[in-house]
């Protein structure tokens, strides 16, 4: 497999972090990307792979903002020339009924869930067409296929990848690029450690695997889409949720 160059945003959280490892372990170039606020983590997280002897970088950018992104991406090209791989990882949640909203919680989901596609994607999709190459893989959620209760926003936005991914990975699929998105269901991290041990079980109690599922159980199926061999796979989603939602 030839060495690609692989950026993951939402890099430095659960999921994200799990996609970085697995495609250095692949051999590639990675850089994970974080929000401006997250600067520490960042770099605690930096030293953490590089201790580990793990090819990863790290570089700052707000994914809801186009402005950000653009900059982002300048500071990218100064070290690599291409980006090969594009995750899309980024992610926030803010729970509400919608009765209960405000206007805040809407945007602030959409644009970090969803128009960050457009913000991230847009720096590197005619890079990957010149080249004649590329992997991009979105992740939405299991809840973007079947709705959640006081999830509206988020609900729709992970929707919304799907329908971007299926749409761009026709318009780049006869220039060697593929667009894929994974969909996880409750996945073991911080933020779902975090849930009371009642409604934890509660959640579990649905899941017919019985467990949530751990980062790289999503990470090797991210892993898989960015592959070399994986030319012929586009414009689809894989679900990783053990069964808690089944449908083809």
């Amino acid at each position: 497999m030839t060495k690609k160059t692989a950026l993951v945003t939402g890099g430095i959280g659960g999921i994200g972090s799990a996609v970085c490892q697995e495609l250095a372990a692949k051999g590639h170039q990675v850089i994970a990307g974080y929000h401006p606020s997250e600067e520490q983590q960042a770099q605690e997280k930096l030293k953490a792979w590089q201790a580990a002897g793990a090819t990863i970088d790290i570089v700052a950018g707000d994914v809801a903002s186009l402005a950000s992104c653009e900059d982002m991406a300048k500071l990218l090209r100064k070290k690599h020339e291409h980006v090969d791989l594009l995750v899309n990882c980024a992610g926030i949640t803010r729970d509400k009924t919608l009765r209960k909203m405000s206007e805040e919680d809407w945007r602030a989901v959409i644009n970090v869930d969803l128009s960050s596609l457009f913000n991230v994607t847009k720096q590197f999709i005619d890079g990957m067409v010149d080249k004649g190459y590329g992997r991009i893989v979105n992740i939405s959620s299991v809840n973007g296929k079947k709705g959640q209760f006081g999830q509206t926003n988020y609900s729709a936005a992970k929707a919304g990848v799907h329908g971007f991914t299926m749409a761009l990975a026709q318009e780049v699929a006869k220039k060697g690029v593929t667009v894929n998105s994974v969909s996880p269901g409750y996945v073991e991290t911080t933020m779902t450690k975090a849930i009371p041990a009642d409604i934890s079980a509660q959640i579990v109690e649905q899941i017919p695997l019985g467990r949530m599922a751990q980062p790289d159980e999503i990470a090797y199926v991210v892993g898989f889409l960015c592959d070399e061999r994986a030319a012929y796979v586009t414009g689809t989603n894989i679900s990783v949720n053990g069964g808690l939602f089944i449908s083809f």
